[in-house]
């Protein structure tokens, strides 16, 4: 699938289009590098890698529910990872060859905020480890 993002010349194809100017208005600079620019927290330093509480992670740029706590495990990569979304239609994926191979790229299904990367390397059931910027989500804790 190819992605187009507001504010890159394209005709988006998201729920949520903002312009890039509106888009840098809203998020700090961490988020909007890695949100709308693709880019790419250090590892070790979100503090969503050590959320243990049970809640739901959202994007940080539209709100919408992309993970739930059950999912997150410690997967030792730096950022926290998930062995699935909260459900079927939360996320997106696109190929990304900015590293000179094929990775696939995960992002917002209802702002194509990018969020991270996915692996077949996860635990079961799923097998994959959504490995996902913690700058790029918010954390709400649930009951």
């Amino acid at each position: 699938m190819t992605v187009s993002y507001a504010g890159d010349g394209h005709a988006s194809q998201f729920d949520v289009r903002k312009t890039d100017a509106e888009w840098q208005q809203q998020l700090d600079k961490q988020q909007y590098k890695i949100l709308r620019k693709h880019g790419t927290e250090r590892p070790f330093t979100s503090p969503l890698l050590k959320e243990k509480r049970h809640g739901v992670f959202v994007c940080a740029a539209c709100g919408h529910e992309l993970f739930v706590s059950e999912t997150k495990y410690e997967s030792g990569t730096g950022w926290p990872s998930f062995y699935q979304p909260a459900a079927q239609g939360a996320i997106g994926t696109s190929t990304d060859h900015k590293l000179g191979y094929a990775r696939t790229e995960v992002h917002c299904a209802r702002c194509g905020g990018h969020l991270g990367h996915v692996f077949n390397d996860g635990p079961q059931p799923t097998g994959l480890r959504y490995c996902i910027n913690g700058a790029a989500l918010s954390f709400t804790p649930r009951p």
